[in-house]
């Protein structure tokens, strides 16, 4: 399991420098790891990418760690998912500079479009007690480690607010798990693949984008992503193993706190429950819903959430 080892992480890294593509245990930087070399993938590095240091950093916490950054590949969350089901379950932090069949929740298409956004996918084994407010406690992380104006839309979106108090998407998390071979001693234990979408620029319009999105250079104009895969990377691989020790009761209060959707009506794709006034989250992350009809919960990720 990854998780902190001797105290907090650093708040920051060093500038990002370095164009390796692979880093994988305390093998050779600069010869890439064969299993990038697959049908699916380029794995021509075009940018500096702090490779190196954020491998010093987070091997510790997550031993075996391999780092690759791919300059174009389908989805990094797909990769290593095909990746887990042929018997590699090792832990991966894979970035991928453009992503051609990248998804996100309800198997909306996430658009990747290269130095406009940031992609990366974890994938690790986790044996939470309980795996109810992931999703939650990965949001919590990624805004922690952005900016104070970050807030989170239940289940999984990344908002920035608006002159209004609306909220626009600046980004959004996609977790799947598989299970492990039954032979393994903990029947708790999955492989997790936890994707990380973010947008650098504003978006151009296109079909298929449902809500309005903010970019990310609204608030740091000069930020690129390698800057941000270095501040996002280690706040993930931190939070996943907390979560693991202590599940969502270590995450809720902080959920509350950025909470983007407490207090607004909204309508939602759960025919039991309509519409009704956001009131928070329960202790296992689903989401409080006053109705006509009284108090509502909402746990399933498949159900849509708007606001009015």
């Amino acid at each position: 399991p990854c998780g902190p080892s001797a105290g907090p992480l650093p708040s920051r890294l060093d500038p990002p420098g370095g164009s390796a593509a692979v880093r994988r245990g305390r093998g050779d930087l600069t010869q890439p790891h064969r299993r990038s070399l697959d049908v699916h993938a380029t794995p021509v590095v075009r940018r500096r990418w702090p490779i190196e240091t954020l491998w010093a950093q987070l091997e510790p916490l997550c031993p075996g760690l391999a780092i690759e950054v791919l300059a174009e590949t389908d989805s990094s969350n797909t990769r290593l998912l095909e990746r887990a089901r042929a018997g590699d379950s090792s832990p991966c932090l894979l970035v991928a500079e453009r992503q051609s069949g990248g998804r996100g929740r309800l198997g909306r298409p996430w658009f990747s479009d290269g130095e406009a956004s940031l992609t990366f996918s974890l994938g690790l084994e986790l044996a939470p007690v309980d795996w109810s407010g992931l999703s939650l406690a990965t949001g919590v992380a990624l805004a922690e480690a952005l900016h104070p104006s970050v807030r989170l839309k239940w289940p999984n979106d990344l908002w920035l607010p608006d002159v209004y108090g609306a909220g626009r998407k600046l980004g959004g998390v996609l977790i799947e798990t598989l299970p492990l071979p039954r032979a393994h001693a903990d029947e708790r234990r999955r492989y997790a693949v936890v994707g990380v979408g973010l947008n650098l620029a504003m978006p151009t319009p296109r079909d298929g984008l449902t809500q309005p999105t903010a970019g990310w250079r609204e608030l740091e104009p000069q930020s690129h992503a390698p800057d941000l895969l270095a501040r996002l990377a280690p706040a993930l691989v931190y939070a996943l193993g907390r979560f693991e020790r202590e599940g969502f009761g270590a995450f809720a209060q902080r959920f509350a706190v950025r909470d983007a959707l407490r207090g607004r009506l909204l309508h939602t794709s759960d025919a039991a429950a309509a519409s009704g006034v956001a009131d928070g989250v329960d202790a296992h992350g689903a989401l409080r819903l006053q109705t006509d009809a009284g108090l509502r919960l909402i746990s399933s990720a498949e159900v849509s959430v708007r606001p009015c």
